[in-house]
C-alpha cells in the first residue's frame, strides 16, 4: 500500500511539472486571471511554429522524464514470526521491491494525469481568452428611471457597466438589467479606447437578456461572433468573461457547474431555467458569456448574496427562445404560463381524497388565472398527471437528462406563444385529455415597469394612477412592511379577472381649495366611477371626461366617497397643473392618437 511518503512525493513532482515556463502559472478553480493580447503554447504537444520550440519542449519532456524517474515512494512490511530471520528478511526485501516499482509506476501515471488535466483546464481558459478577445464588449449605460409618487418626471440619471458579446446576426448580446431605463448606451470593443454608440434592439426583463446594435461599421472591423452551444452537464467547466469592477481590462474566471434547475430571476422576477457555477460574479460581469469549449453555455447574470463563489448564468434554451421570438415578431413575446397553481400530493391520504391510483402521480389545481385558456377546460381540484405525455410527479417535478429532475413549469416555459399542449387531468377518478393553448400572462399589478414612463390622470388634484410593485418599491427596502398592507397583499396575492384590468388607486391629492377634506384619502382602491366599475385607468378617464353628470362621484375603498363639481374641477385641474408645474394631466399613453398629432403640431410651430 501507499504510504504518506508515497503521496508527498508524488506531490513534490506535480508540483514541478505544473508550473512549467511555458505557461505563466497555475491557478486555482476560482482564481480570477486578466490577461492581455497574447500566444499560448501546449505543454505537452510539442508546438509547430519553429524549430526553437520544438528543442524547448524536448529539454522539457527529459527533465519531466529524469524528474519522474527520480521519485521513490515508500512501503510498509511487516515480518512473521513463524519464519527465520533471513528468509523472513529476503521476503520482506522482494516484496518491497515489488510494491516499490508498483507505486512508482502508479505515481508517475497519477502525476501525468493530474499534470494533463490541469493543463486541459488551463487550455480551457486561454482558449475563452482568446474566443472573447473579439467578442466580449463592454457596455456603458446611462439611465434614469421614472419617480412613481410623481409619475409626470424622472429621477436624477445614474452610471453603469456592465458586459456583452457579439453573436451571429452583427448582435451584441447582454442582460436587460444591465440597459434598463437606459437614455444612452456606448459600448467599447476590447484593445479600442473608442466607445461606439448603440442602440436597444429589444429587451426581456422576464429573462434577463437584451440585444443591441451597433451602426458605425468601424467597429465591427476584426469582430467575431460566439456561438451558442448547449445545457453543460454537472462538474463541466465553464469560463465566465466579462468587465467586473476592479479593474478595466478583461477577466476571466473559473468554475465549474454546480447545478441545473429553474430558479428566481432578480431582475425579471420570474422562475427560468438557470445555472449556478462556483465561479465569481461580481457587479460588471453582467451580459459576459460563460464559454464551454468553443461556444457559450450561458450568459451571467447574478450571484448568491451572503454567499461566496455561487453565480448563475442564463442557460442556452433561454437564451434561444428570446432570441427566436424577436427574430420572428422583431420584438421580444415573453415566456409562456398556465396560470394555475398547484399544489403538491405528496400526503398518501390526500391522494386517497382525490381517488388516486397507486400507479398514478401529479399535482393538485388550487387557482386558476381566469385570464389563461385553461380557465376555459381545468377546474379546481383537478390533478394535473402529464403535460405533452410527461408524466408529472407528486412533487411537481418531471425528468431532466440524467437522474435530474426539474419543475414541470420549465417544460411550459419553453412553449412558443399560441403553442398548445395536451394535459392529461383526473377530475371525479376519471382519467380526462385536454388541448390548452399557451400563451403569456400579465399580472393583475405588474412586477416591474422597465423602459416605460408610469401612466397618471390628474382630476382636480385628485392622482389616479394603476397599482404596480414599483410603486410599492418607493416605499424603500422595507416595502413589504413599510407599504400599505391592503395594497401590498392584492399586489401579490390578487388574479385579473379580464384581460387588461388593472387595479387603480388615488395615490396623492394636490391640494387645493376643491379638494379640501379629501387630503387623507390617499392609497386607496378606486373601485367605481359614478356607479360604474373601473376597469382600468384608460376607463376611469373616460368615464370621468365623459360625465354629463353635474356632479362626479368616485366611490374609494373602506366605502369612502369623494363628490366634485365637474365644472368646477376641470377649471381647478389648470390651476393645479400650472401650479406644481405639471405638463399634462395625462400621461402619453392614455392620449388618443389624433391628440398626440395635435400636441406635435401645436409644438412644432
Amino acid at each position: 500500500m501507499f504510504g504518506m511518503r508515497a503521496t508527498a512525493a508524488a506531490r513534490a513532482a506535480v508540483r514541478r511539472l505544473r508550473f512549467s515556463p511555458i505557461h505563466p502559472g497555475g491557478s486555482s478553480n476560482n482564481e480570477t486571471l486578466v490577461f492581455h493580447h497574447s500566444h499560448f503554447y501546449d505543454p505537452i504537444k510539442p508546438p509547430s511554429a519553429s524549430n526553437a520550440a520544438n528543442t524547448l519542449f524536448i529539454a522539457r519532456n527529459n527533465d519531466r522524464k529524469s524528474l519522474l524517474s527520480s521519485i521513490r515512494l515508500y512501503s510498509t512490511c511487516s515480518v512473521s514470526n513463524s519464519s527465520t530471520p533471513d528468509v523472513a528478511a529476503s521476503d520482506c526485501s522482494s516484496r518491497l521491491e515489488n510494491n516499490e516499482a508498483g507505486a512508482e509506476v502508479a505515481a508517475v501515471a497519477a502525476a501525468e494525469a493530474h499534470v494533463a488535466m490541469r493543463n486541459a483546464a488551463m487550455d480551457d481558459a486561454y482558449y475563452a481568452i482568446e474566443l472573447a478577445l473579439d467578442s466580449v464588449v463592454k457596455i456603458f449605460t446611462v439611465a434614469s428611471s421614472p419617480s412613481y409618487f410623481l409619475p409626470w418626471q424622472n429621477k436624477s440619471q445614474r452610471e453603469s457597466m456592465g458586459s456583452g458579446f457579439v453573436i451571429s446576426g452583427r448582435r451584441i448580446l447582454t442582460n436587460a438589467h444591465v440597459v434598463a431605463d437606459h437614455t444612452f448606451v456606448l459600448i467599447r470593443k476590447h484593445g479600442s479606447p473608442i466607445k461606439y454608440r448603440a442602440e436597444v434592439q429589444a429587451v426581456g426583463h422576464e429573462c434577463d437578456l437584451a440585444i443591441l446594435v451597433v451602426e458605425n461599421e468601424e467597429f465591427w472591423e476584426g469582430m467575431t461572433f460566439l456561438e451558442l452551444g448547449d445545457i453543460p452537464f454537472l462538474q463541466e467547466a465553464v469560463a465566465v468573461v466579462g468587465y467586473p469592477q476592479g479593474g478595466d481590462n478583461i477577466s476571466v474566471t473559473k468554475g465549474v457547474v454546480s447545478r441545473v434547475e429553474p430558479t428566481q430571476y432578480v431582475h425579471g422576477a420570474t422562475q427560468l431555467l438557470a445555472i449556478q457555477i462556483d465561479a465569481a460574479i461580481n457587479p460588471g460581469n453582467s451580459g459576459g458569456p460563460a464559454i464551454m469549449g468553443d461556444k457559450v453555455a450561458g450568459v451571467a447574470f447574478q450571484n448568491l448574496s451572503n454567499a461566496e463563489n455561487i453565480g448563475y448564468i442564463i442557460p442556452v434554451p433561454v437564451i434561444k427562445h428570446f432570441i427566436a421570438g424577436v427574430e420572428e415578431t422583431g420584438d421580444y413575446v415573453g415566456f409562456c404560463s398556465m396560470g394555475l397553481s398547484c399544489q403538491p400530493t405528496e400526503n398518501v391520504q390526500l391522494r386517497e381524497h382525490f381517488k388516486m391510483r397507486p400507479s398514478l402521480t401529479g399535482v393538485l389545481v388550487s387557482r386558476i388565472n381566469p385570464t389563461s385558456d385553461a380557465y376555459r377546460v381545468l377546474k379546481k381540484d383537478d390533478i394535473i398527471l402529464s403535460f405533452d405525455s410527461v408524466p408529472i410527479a407528486n412533487d411537481g417535478s418531471v425528468p431532466f437528462r440524467n437522474r435530474e429532475r426539474i419543475t414541470f413549469d420549465h417544460l411550459v416555459s419553453m412553449k412558443k406563444p399560441n403553442d398548445t399542449a395536451q394535459v392529461k387531468v383526473l377530475r371525479d377518478g376519471e382519467e380526462l385529455e385536454f388541448t390548452v393553448t399557451l400563451r403569456p400572462l400579465q399580472p393583475l399589478v405588474p412586477v416591474h415597469q422597465f423602459d416605460k414612463l408610469p401612466s397618471y390622470f390628474i382630476f382636480a388634484g385628485l392622482v389616479f394612477i394603476p397599482l404596480t410593485q414599483p410603486y410599492l418599491h418607493e416605499y424603500g427596502e422595507d416595502w413589504y412592511n413599510a407599504s400599505p398592507r391592503r395594497l401590498c397583499e392584492r399586489a401579490l396575492r390578487e388574479l385579473p379577472q379580464k384581460v387588461g384590468q388593472q387595479l387603480v388607486i388615488l395615490s396623492q391629492v394636490l391640494m387645493d381649495d376643491i379638494n379640501t377634506g379629501y387630503e387623507r384619502l390617499a392609497d386607496l382602491q378606486v373601485k367605481k366611477v359614478n356607479g360604474i366599475e373601473v376597469d382600468n385607468l384608460k376607463h376611469l378617464q373616460l368615464l370621468v371626461e365623459d360625465s354629463s353628470k353635474e356632479n362626479v362621484r368616485f366611490d374609494l375603498d373602506d366605502e369612502r366617497v369623494i363628490v366634485l363639481n365637474y365644472n368646477a374641477a376641470k377649471f381647478a385641474t389648470s390651476r393645479i397643473l400650472k401650479r406644481h408645474r405639471i405638463p399634462s394631466a395625462t400621461s402619453n399613453d392614455l392620449i388618443d392618437e389624433q391628440s398626440l398629432l395635435d400636441i406635435e403640431l401645436a409644438c412644432s410651430k
